[in-house]
């Protein structure tokens, strides 16, 4: 079992990698699928689709996610202190590698149509969609319940993700290859820090 959890965990940060990199590589500029997906995904001129996606967008800013996330993480520091720490480096380093991410790759917004949101930062990854992955993947994941009701919390996290991503395509302020490097890179940073605070876990006292 241990050897089989190391081989699934080396092929998903495997395939999160491709994934990240595919969407740096050849997405944001403006041709093929993505241009495509943008154009079709693209709410101006459908009132309801609009709405739909403002509403959608702001379950993924800061002032939704930070406060859930500190919520959860003060639960969890009364009966399980290490998920709490572990929840706020999830949540806090993702944003700052995200941003990090965005002053190295400088890959501009789309200009195809009007942004329907204002916006400020640069494009490569979707914050929106990064952070939103990673924040409540991690609260549904760390907070201590029935293993059945955490696997439908895991996807009720992953497909709030998705939708929140794919509004930022519908408000013209995303191609779609920022918002998949989005989701990549939050489930990467994700697996990777869960991965690591089982290691230290399982390591043999001194």
């Amino acid at each position: 079992m241990p050897l089989l959890r190391t081989y699934r965990f080396g092929l998903s940060m495997a395939l999160l990698t491709a994934f990240w990199l595919g969407a740096l590589l050849w997405g944001g500029l403006g041709l093929g699928a993505d241009r495509s997906l943008y154009l079709a995904l693209y709410a101006g001129g459908d009132p309801p689709l609009l709405a739909l996606s403002r509403f959608l967008s702001m379950l993924g800013r800061y002032y939704v996610l930070i406060p859930l996330a500190i919520a959860a993480a003060v639960y969890l520091a009364f009966k399980r202190r290490r998920r709490a720490a572990l929840l706020l480096v999830i949540v806090f380093g993702c944003r700052l590698l995200v941003e990090l991410q965005k002053t190295i790759f400088a890959r501009p917004r789309p200009i195809l149509t009007d942004h329907l949101v204002e916006v400020s930062s640069l494009s490569f990854p979707s914050g929106h969609s990064a952070n939103s992955m990673a924040t409540l993947v991690a609260v549904a994941l760390l907070l201590p319940t029935g293993m059945r009701w955490k696997w439908i919390g895991v996807t009720g996290a992953v497909l709030l993700s998705l939708l929140v991503g794919f509004s930022r395509v519908a408000l013209g302020v995303h191609w779609p290859s920022d918002v998949i490097g989005g989701w990549a890179f939050g489930l990467l940073w994700l697996l990777l820090m869960v991965r690591l605070a089982s290691t230290r876990d399982a390591a043999p006292g001194p």
